[in-house]
């Protein structure tokens, strides 16, 4: 029955990834797609932008709550379908959650009920990350914010956050609580803040070009 887990694992994450509130909530407010407005990204800072802020607050949420969901989703599962607690430990079983994590940001950038056409995944990682492991969210966000405080620039702060993932991974995972799993966490925390920074390389671009908006810039809708 196990087998069932890993596809859960990778489906059920995917899929809740998928459902974008972005999109939904925009479509209904204004009868137009947010991934025509603004940046064209259907995420959290363009709604903030394009739209008002309480549609910003939904997006928020809905996208906090699709990722901690689907990552105890693929842990119930393996607990009551498999008989594995994936956060013991001593199982070497950590690694599924990370996998969670990976797969609920992929199925936001790339939905399939979209057209494969999402957001950058930045909050769903977050959300995620900080249900696999507080501390690296913690540190992660404090990064995040400090960054935004200092130079207004959202996609700078989601970049170098995202890029610290698999260190904090590492030192969390492998050094200090010694998960036999703790390198191949690392290697899934670094392919999914590789994803995201991928994502951004637009605004990578008009990073360098100073051509990148602010926080607080609005879009023309």
């Amino acid at each position: 029955m196990v087998w069932i887990c890993y596809i859960i694992m990778l489906a059920v994450p995917y899929l809740l990834g998928g459902i974008n509130t972005s999109i939904i909530i925009t479509k209904i407010k204004t009868g137009k797609d947010i991934r025509t407005m603004g940046s064209g990204n259907a995420g959290f800072t363009n709604t903030l932008r394009t739209q008002s802020k309480s549609t910003a607050i939904i997006v928020l949420f809905g996208d906090v709550a699709k990722a901690v969901l689907a990552v105890w989703a693929v842990r119930l599962s393996f607990l009551f379908i498999g008989g594995i607690d994936t956060t013991n430990v001593a199982l070497n079983m950590n690694w599924v959650g990370y996998v969670a994590a990976l797969m609920v940001v992929v199925g936001h950038i790339f939905p399939l009920y979209y057209g494969f056409k999402g957001g950058k995944g930045v909050l769903a990682a977050v959300s995620a990350i900080f249900t696999l492991d507080w501390r690296s969210g913690a540190i992660l966000l404090f990064v995040f914010i400090v960054l935004v405080a200092i130079t207004r620039y959202v996609s700078l702060g989601s970049c170098v956050a995202s890029a610290l993932f698999c260190i904090t991974t590492l030192i969390f995972t492998h050094f200090i609580d010694s998960d036999p799993s703790g390198i191949i966490n690392t290697v899934i925390a670094l392919f999914t803040g590789a994803l995201i920074i991928f994502m951004h390389r637009g605004n990578i671009q008009r990073l360098l070009s100073h051509t990148e908006k602010k926080l607080g810039e609005k879009e023309k809708s």
